[in-house]
């Protein structure tokens, strides 16, 4: 999962250059602009990180938190790629496109890595790194989230 989160990083970097591309393109000026649901998603991300510390349902909540960001990045470069097309600003469409398909791929990424491992580590309870290899089944089936502390995949 890291690595996937790291590969996205330095795609981000490249989107926030294809953006200014995009300014550019349309004759606008670039300007920075804080985006107050970007920010309440991350601050759920850390919420839930917090949370499910030390639980075997960590990565698969840090995913859900992950795939909300994702999802509203498709959202955003989907309908700027069509505002653009649609005005004939095809350079700026274009732009556009390759950010909103790197995003469609960060999503699916994501999907990957919780249906190999992640959710069915949740599911079951298991950790990433059990302290004691003689632990029984029934211990660690007791250690599963409950369903009120899986509810971060329905909150905002």
């Amino acid at each position: 999962m890291q690595a996937a989160l790291q590969k996205h990083l330095k795609e981000t970097q490249g989107q926030i250059t294809n953006l200014e591309k995009v300014f550019k393109s349309i004759g606008e000026k670039a300007k920075a602009k804080k985006c107050e649901a970007t920010v309440g998603l991350l601050e759920e991300g850390d919420e839930i990180a917090k949370e499910f510390k030390g639980s075997p349902a960590i990565n698969a909540a840090l995913i859900a938190a992950g795939q909300k960001v994702e999802h509203y990045e498709i959202a955003s470069h989907g309908c700027l790629h069509e505002w653009a097309g649609l005005l004939g600003h095809q350079e700026a469409a274009e732009l556009l496109k390759e950010n909103l398909d790197q995003e469609k791929a960060a999503d699916e990424a994501l999907t990957e890595i919780a249906r190999s491992e992640d959710n069915k580590k949740a599911r079951d309870g298991e950790s990433e790194t059990p302290s004691d290899d003689n632990l029984k089944s029934s211990q660690t089936r007791n250690s599963r989230p409950s369903a009120k502390r899986l509810q971060f995949a329905t909150r905002r």
